[in-house]
């Protein structure tokens, strides 16, 4: 069975040393008592939680998954107790307001407690993992009376929620969909229609389920224009916040799927189910990409999770597992054949994973620290330049760590060899699990169309000149061991600039041009990004020195040398245009 120790000295690394989380925490509005000493403790107890409540179940739950019958679903043995220990622990209300009962801890701190649950148990983590998005959604457009109802009881714990977007005919195409909501004159209105893949949609963990579905008014524009948003609960609840009978909002059945067989992944009819109004009439998708956006940073943030645990177990697996001699002569004469951590090809798939974690947790860690400085900055142009800076990271964290989370647990089952492929060694589970994390909340495709034509061609490249000037002002004063890092990193940062200046270019002239680029220069955009984690990382750990330091050299090094290189075949690609792509008719694909 896989394990999972929390990586609390490189967590720490990256929030507090790479990128000087403390003095940022406690600058912001509210971050006075936000120091090292608190923010130790919690992710401490943090680390406790999910080693020794949730790790324990992620196998279990996975054998067993999620049990419907008469629209009811059952989580697995072990689920519903976790729950409530989370509950009376504090954590569903980590960072939410404290005036809605919450403890309005920074959010990037709760990302790296969402990054310990995702490690020990991805399913589980699924409960919980959308009332944070309707939080941040019920904070930014809710009533009052909305907040005090609703949103005061997903904080607590005692109900959780969802994102109720898509339908079976629409997928991703959001202007397509048919749910209806007609008003019913009494300030409320009863939603029709059907929504598949739904998150936590049905379970037994809470009283009351509080669901954000989009659906269209009768007068509705067509396409994307028309959306509204709406909450409609498991129970009716009135405006007093007293909770009633049962709404018309069932589950139909759960999906039967590749992994997360824990997590129930429902099919929600709505049969003039009562729900409010939230936010203005057909403005609802902008509602909705609160929670979008929210849940994206936290799928990427999955992705990461499970490298993690892929890799702990990966490299356990390398250092006592006896296979054969090493090429230059026994490394363990006293053994009948050498460890596997002695054979290069097992060292470059451990280095890619270890490299692809410590470069991944530094820039997703990074992305949710813009969460907090653009909401809670004393200064205008900081709160103005981390927003900017936030929504071009967004696809980037997304797309890059749910893929490579692929490619790593991939890895992995590869040094485990065929012990990989069987549900005893947990290898295969973590391979299942880290697929659907390409996929939903937006797949890789929608990430990259994302990267490249919104935060680049619409909003003008904000994003990334922020963060282009950053990386070069790093690299112009590098001392030391980053030093040997910085012309390479440097050089790519002014060709990426000139890339994205040539695709623009071209696109002005034929717009498919936008959609054959993107996937290829979102990942030459991320592993440059993930470049500049690492130099940074190793600039960072010289002021420690001793192993760490040569640890971090080392993987920096192994990157630069083995995996940056891919940029330049992704950089082709983008080059080569969209011709190769369309020119051939769709009659003759077959």
């Amino acid at each position: 069975m896989s394990r999972y120790t929390a990586p609390l000295t490189d967590m720490r690394f990256a929030l507090f040393d790479v990128l000087g989380a403390e003095s940022i925490f406690t600058a912001l509005n509210g971050g006075d008592g936000h120091t090292r000493d608190l923010l130790d403790a919690v992710l401490d107890e943090g680390a406790r939680f999910n080693e020794q409540v949730l790790a324990p179940l992620n196998k279990t739950g996975d054998q067993e998954g999620c049990k419907f019958e008469a629209g009811k679903v059952t989580t697995p043995k072990g689920f519903k107790e976790a729950y409530q220990q989370f509950v009376d622990g504090g954590w569903a209300g980590l960072t939410a307001p404290a005036d809605m009962g919450g403890q309005e801890l920074p959010e990037a701190i709760g990302a790296v407690i969402k990054e310990m649950i995702d490690s020990a148990n991805l399913s589980w983590g699924t409960y919980p993992l959308l009332s944070h998005g309707a939080t941040e959604s019920l904070k930014a457009i809710g009533t009052d009376w909305q907040k005090e109802t609703f949103l005061k009881p997903i904080v607590e714990g005692r109900w959780t929620g969802t994102m109720c977007l898509t339908e079976p005919h629409c997928g991703s195409d959001l202007g397509l969909l048919k749910t209806k909501a007609e008003p019913a004159g009494d300030g409320t209105y009863r939603i029709s229609g059907t929504k598949i893949f739904i998150t936590a949609g049905e379970h037994d963990l809470t009283d009351n389920i509080v669901h954000l579905v989009l659906a269209r008014l009768p007068d509705a524009p067509a396409g994307t224009r028309g959306i509204s948003l709406f909450i409609v609960p498991k129970f009716k609840v009135n405006q007093a916040g007293q909770t009633g009978e049962r709404n018309a909002a069932y589950c139909g059945s759960i999906e039967h799927k590749m992994g997360i067989k824990a997590s129930a992944t429902c099919v929600m009819n709505f049969d003039a189910a009562e729900g409010y109004l939230i936010g203005e009439p057909n403005k609802g998708l902008a509602g909705m990409f609160i929670m979008m956006n929210t849940a994206r940073l936290a799928v990427g943030l999955q992705g990461l999770g499970l490298m993690e645990r892929a890799y702990q177990n990966a490299l356990a697996y390398a250092k006592d597992r006896l296979q054969m001699r090493a090429l230059t002569g026994p490394k363990r004469p006293d053994k009948p054949a050498d460890p596997l951590i002695v054979h290069p090809d097992i060292r470059r798939m451990l280095l890619t994973q270890k490299a692809f974690i410590e470069a991944g947790r530094v820039l997703t860690y990074r992305a949710c620290l813009q969460v907090d400085i653009a909401h809670r900055s004393q200064n205008e142009q900081e709160r103005k330049n981390a927003d900017d800076l936030l929504g071009f990271l967004t696809p980037i964290v997304k797309a890059m760590m749910t893929e490579l989370a692929v490619e790593c647990c991939y890895h992995a089952q590869q040094v485990f060899g065929g012990h990989g492929y069987i549900q005893e060694w947990g290898m295969e589970q973590l391979a299942r699990d880290a697929r659907i994390t390409t996929i939903y909340e937006g797949t890789t495709g929608i990430q990259a169309l994302d990267l490249i034509g919104r935060k680049i061609m619409q909003l003008q490249g904000a994003g990334l000149r922020l963060f282009a000037a950053e990386i070069g002002e790093f690299c112009a004063s590098a001392t030391g061991d980053a030093a040997a890092f910085a012309a390479t990193l440097g050089a790519l940062t002014q060709e990426w600039v000139g890339l994205t200046q040539s695709i623009g270019a071209k696109a002005a002239k034929n717009p498919d041009e936008l959609g054959a680029a993107a996937t290829d220069y979102l990942f030459y955009s991320g592993y440059i990004s993930m470049a500049y984690a690492l130099a940074q990382s190793v600039a960072k750990s010289q002021v420690r020195g001793g192993d760490f330091h040569t640890s971090k050299l080392a993987t920096t090094r192994f990157y630069f040398d083995r995996i940056l290189p891919r940029v330049a075949q992704h950089k082709a690609a983008v080059q080569s245009g969209a011709d190769n792509l369309m020119q051939l008719d769709e009659a003759l694909f077959g």
